[in-house]
């Protein structure tokens, strides 16, 4: 099937209907990214695109051929921004969500674990326009209940994968490998304000919600994992984690091993931004930053480069798709050990979620996040491995960062 033809059998044109996940209506539930101009009332959406990985085709080059079928051209991002770049079309720009295992399928990785939420789309893409709508609000949702959380591995399976990646490591066959854990919970009402309370969350630089026929997803996310502005490229790798305490800041600044995994990511980084970058033109700033995010402190560091002539978004997401700060180095020899520990896959985690515009694209890492569809809701939660990893510390820290997640869904 050529691109074109799967473009086309996927596409939904004009307001987009949620049946089991009712919308609501209200100025917070954006998509992560979104400017100030295109939030709330102020945007409509024109055209819509969902692809599961059984559609066949490569989703970064669908992505970009429907864009630009809807007035987004996106083939040259080593372009200025247009002054007005809506004013043509009246099209102000759209959201923009892959997922791990579509980005896995770009590197060339496998991708045969389960998915835990089949109903989420591995591509997404809403193009808005400008202008508003008469909307009426619906009857308010009955109360809202969480359930209890089932996790897809134990505590003790989690460690028993971790022993795997240092064994991995200690034959030579990765550097370092990310492994994350899921859970899902069963709900009762309106799943769409509790993941807009997410958006909310102190470090939430891309806070916001997408929606879709029975699915929903809900970032939280502090990380960049690409935004291009004017033909500039910049990505900000997290890695390292503690608790929001001025012990554990100490604690992560002065950690060896912290900072040997962070600097470890950055590489990576580099040379995937090298990949479409101007020859020379890469550059670290702020190395090994310590951020705030709820209650833990992160490492954050930003890599700068000058976009190569000619970089569309599909060879963009092609080289950073999926973030290596949630991989593993090597990038691809970390994939093939992901997909053969992890129980389930990824979701909506560890995947990109956010805003594209002429000349603009401001993608998010989507940790941190949640997903709803019509019956659970789900978290994925992880860290980096390397030889210093503890088991039992690397269990705890998943448990840290999906805790504020876990508590903000269920309204506390």
């Amino acid at each position: 099937m050529s691109h074109r033809k799967s473009t086309e059998r996927m596409r939904k044109v004009g307001p987009y209907g949620v049946e089991t996940l009712p919308q609501v209506l209200s100025a917070s539930i954006d998509a992560p990214g979104a400017p100030a101009a295109c939030r709330g009332g102020a945007r409509t959406e024109r055209a819509r695109l969902h692809w599961h990985r059984g559609d066949g085709g490569d989703p970064a080059a669908l992505a970009e051929e429907f864009l630009a079928a809807h007035g987004l051209p996106l083939d040259d991002l080593s372009r200025p921004t247009p002054a007005h770049p809506h004013a043509a079309t009246g099209v102000c720009g759209a959201a923009l969500y892959l997922s791990a295992a579509a980005g896995a399928l770009l590197a060339g990785a496998p991708t045969g674990a389960p998915e835990p939420a089949p109903t989420l789309p591995d591509l997404a893409v809403v193009v808005y326009e400008h202008g508003r709508t008469p909307t009426t609000r619906p009857t308010p949702p009955g109360p809202w209940r969480l359930g209890a959380w089932t996790e897809s591995w134990t505590p003790q399976q989690h460690a028993a994968a971790v022993d795997a990646v240092r064994a991995a490591i200690g034959r030579g066959d990765v550097y370092q490998t990310n492994l994350v854990g899921h859970a899902a919970a069963p709900y009762t009402g309106d799943p769409l304000p509790a993941l807009a309370r997410l958006g909310a969350l102190p470090g939430a630089r891309y806070g916001g919600v997408l929606t879709g026929d029975g699915w929903a997803i809900g970032c939280a996310s502090p990380e960049t994992l690409v935004e291009v502005t004017d033909g500039h490229l910049i990505t900000r790798p997290i890695k390292g984690t503690r608790p929001a305490t001025a012990a554990g800041r100490a604690e992560l600044l002065t950690s060896a091993k912290e900072r040997a995994e962070h600097i470890m990511i950055v590489d990576l980084e580099r040379n995937d931004l090298a990949r479409v970058a101007r020859t020379g033109t890469v550059t670290v700033d702020d190395l090994f930053t310590v951020r705030r995010w709820c209650d833990l402190w992160q490492a954050e560091s930003t890599v700068r480069a000058a976009a190569a002539n000619g970089l569309g978004l599909a060879d963009l997401l092609r080289a950073t798709c999926p973030g290596g700060s949630v991989t593993g180095a090597p990038k691809h020899a970390a994939l093939t050990q992901i997909n053969a520990l992890e129980p389930v896959g990824r979701g909506a985690s560890m995947g990109a979620l956010g805003w594209v515009a002429p000349g603009r694209v401001d993608l998010g890492l989507t940790i941190r996040t949640a997903a709803a569809d019509g019956h659970h809701l789900h978290t994925w939660a992880g860290g980096g491995i390397t030889w210093d990893s503890d088991p039992a510390a690397e269990v705890a820290e998943a448990a840290a960062k999906v805790t504020p997640i876990r508590a903000t869904l269920a309204g506390r």
